[in-house]
């Protein structure tokens, strides 16, 4: 029988949104094993991987899997319906379970291209997208929207209409327009509006930074799940706190031992898929989400920025430990 995306709502009811740059194998498991439902890739430009017939190494890391890992679903961008279905039929036995379509990512270099969230002014071409998609793959097909592109122009519940229609399982709402970027709040009535619309599951994600966040969205807009984005950085332990939020029950916040421990783990498995040179380049950023609020956080992270060996950055994370 082939996956179902009611298959995404257990009771933990949390999934890791896609980030690029972050949302790489490594993080993807570490979430998995504190408790999230699920977890979608970085973006694949459709055109560039259908364009290089698949040898452009960077995409090829992309679609790197990790044993142990739950579900996932690939992330694909784009502007034309074809180009999408194309990179679907060359990836669909990649090893994800289901195909999520980027029409939120707020980058210039993205917008530029009249893709990401630019899409959302033009609701008809999502709607020719999905169809495309959702034909071309025996996979679930689900939609990541934004509440629309400006304030003046807030078309969520109507993107999401037409993405049911056209075939997609399921929506997640970021709760903010493209020109809000990642500022201010989310505007949570959005998701509420884009839950009365459809009869998808429909996901939220905007501002939820632990479990009462979580418990608060999903009662003020009925949201059937909820999905954790720049929150899980460095912090894999809020879909523990948010499983732990929906069974009534409250848990202890990581130690710092913890909190190192995990890092040394995420670097061992950015090694193990990047090797030692690229693993050190990576972890730059995830070392200083996890020591951040640390006792000497800052000067620690310039100790890392410099650092170019593998064994030195483990050196220097289990001394940082030692003087918490």
């Amino acid at each position: 029988m082939a996956f179902q995306i009611n298959e995404l709502l257990p009771a933990n009811g949390a999934g890791l949104a896609p980030m690029a740059g972050v949302t790489d194998a490594a993080m993807r498991l570490l979430c998995h094993e504190q408790g999230s439902a699920w977890a979608v890739s970085e973006m694949l430009s459709a055109k560039g991987w259908v364009f290089s017939g698949g040898k452009n190494r960077a995409a090829n890391d992309l679609l790197a899997r990790l044993p142990g890992e739950g579900v996932v679903g690939l992330q694909l961008f784009g502007s034309d319906p074809e180009t999408i279905a194309e990179a679907a039929r060359r990836l669909w036995g990649r090893g994800f379970q289901f195909f999520d379509l980027n029409f939120g990512c707020p980058a210039p270099k993205i917008t530029g291209n009249g893709e990401g969230s630019a899409m959302m002014r033009d609701p008809a071409q999502i709607g020719r997208i999905v169809r495309a998609l959702a034909d071309a793959t025996p996979l679930p097909v689900t939609a990541k929207i934004r509440s629309g592109w400006d304030e003046g122009h807030i078309n969520a519940a109507e993107v999401a209409r037409i993405c049911e229609e056209n075939g997609a399982s399921a929506i997640t709402v970021h709760a903010r327009t493209r020109m809000q970027q990642y500022a201010g709040e989310a505007d949570w009535r959005v998701i509420a509006e884009v839950k009365r619309a459809v009869s998808i599951p429909v996901f939220g994600n905007g501002d939820v930074r632990g479990g009462a966040d979580a418990l608060r969205m999903i009662d003020e807009t009925g949201c059937d799940a909820v999905v954790v984005g720049r929150a899980a950085q460095g912090n894999p332990w809020i879909f523990r706190e948010i499983a732990a939020s929906l069974r009534g029950e409250r848990i202890d916040p990581p130690t710092p031992d913890e909190r190192v421990g995990m890092a040394v783990r995420h670097f061992e498995l950015e090694r193990q898929l990047y090797g030692e040179k690229l693993a050190v380049l990576q972890m730059r950023k995830h070392i200083a989400w996890y020591v951040h609020g640390m006792r000497g956080a800052s000067r620690f992270r310039e100790t890392v920025n410099a650092l170019e060996s593998g064994e030195a950055v483990l050196a220097a994370l289990r001394e940082f430990a030692r003087n918490q």
